[in-house]
């Protein structure tokens, strides 16, 4: 009778355990995979992943990226995460090629691949999440710009890396915008490369400045070169003379604003882009949605986000801060 009611013991013993690692394979993980650590744009998309998890309620959202922003820390990463068995990879690539391979290993292995915010090339990865349209963006800061210095005087562009998917899309968008007869007064003199470092953003800032006197404006497509281009623009006391626009976070611009170094930037909500971009890996992971051309899928209080032919979605619209509400959002991200 005892050795029955130990056997039987640990009968339920093994049948609790087993339904307890099933809860667990039940449970979906997504790691967010981005440009690199210490970024606050990636910071505030990680809060917004965190949030669409929690709303989900079986999600583990993995957050990780480089500690500088090169295609072969994302790789590294890759790599250990397919090892680990994530159900879903959501990428912002250093590079839209050079992570093909590995995100083409992960499919093959069954894990769900989109990009967002920068994008991996189609043959490696779902789909890819925009967080606007790029004629949008584009037209966007070329429209700041031109208000800003009254539509007369160079300009040049700090970006991001040379291989950074989104920034070349976006010049390439401003130099169609900049083709138009009402912007014949612009000129464009320059594009740089900060590669998304501080430091080196501030470095090409002040070169600029040294090459082109007469330089009246700098767009710069990228939460961290804009801020380095701006205090740039303060340190030397060229505040009035110069003017910075483009692409930042409210958190770091505010200074900037009220400097009036800045006039007016842009960017979409970055809390939005994560949440969107978690809710669309939970959907693939789920098979709630294919991620194909010509079809849609739920993203929760972003509503229904449409996949265009080119396997590409589109978020928002950007939103322009100035003085009258960059400190109210200065408090959110």
């Amino acid at each position: 009778m005892m050795l029955r009611r130990i056997l039987g013991a640990a009968f339920v013993a093994v049948l609790a355990l087993a339904a307890g690692v099933a809860s667990a394979q039940d449970g979906v993980r997504i790691a967010m995979v981005v440009k690199n650590l210490g970024n606050g744009f990636f910071d505030a998309a990680n809060k917004g992943g965190q949030e669409a998890a929690a709303e989900l309620g079986d999600v583990e959202l993995i957050y990780t990226g480089p500690t500088a922003p090169t295609a072969e820390g994302q790789i590294e990463i890759i790599n250990a995460l397919i090892a680990q068995r994530v159900d879903a990879l959501v990428i912002s690539a250093n590079d839209p090629n050079a992570l093909v391979p590995i995100t083409q290993r992960a499919m093959q292995r069954g894990i769900k691949v989109i990009s967002f915010d920068s994008g991996i090339a189609p043959e490696g990865r779902i789909l890819h999440l925009n967080p606007s349209s790029n004629e949008l963006i584009g037209r966007k800061q070329i429209e700041m710009i031109s208000n800003t210095i009254g539509g007369q005087g160079q300009i040049a562009i700090l970006s991001a890396t040379a291989q950074a998917t989104n920034q070349n899309i976006w010049i390439e968008e401003m130099k169609k915008v900049l083709a138009r007869p009402e912007y014949s007064g612009l000129e464009l003199v320059a594009t740089v490369y900060g590669d998304d470092q501080s430091d080196k953003s501030y470095r090409e800032a002040l070169g600029l400045f040294r090459t082109y006197p007469d330089l009246k404006g700098i767009i710069a497509p990228t939460t961290v070169g804009i801020s380095a281009a701006a205090k740039a623009v303060e340190d030397e006391n060229l505040v009035g003379k110069m003017f910075v626009t483009g692409l930042g976070l409210p958190s770091e611009m505010a200074g900037h604003v009220a400097s009036g170094a800045v006039e007016t930037f842009a960017i979409w909500n970055p809390i939005d882009l994560g949440y969107s971009a978690t809710y669309i890996a939970y959907q693939l992971v789920k098979e709630a949605a294919t991620g194909e051309p010509g079809t849609s899928i739920p993203a929760g209080r972003m509503g229904s986000i449409a996949v265009d032919e080119n396997g590409e979605a589109a978020m928002a619209e950007p939103f322009t801060f100035d003085k009258s509400n960059v400190e109210e959002f200065a408090r959110m991200f």
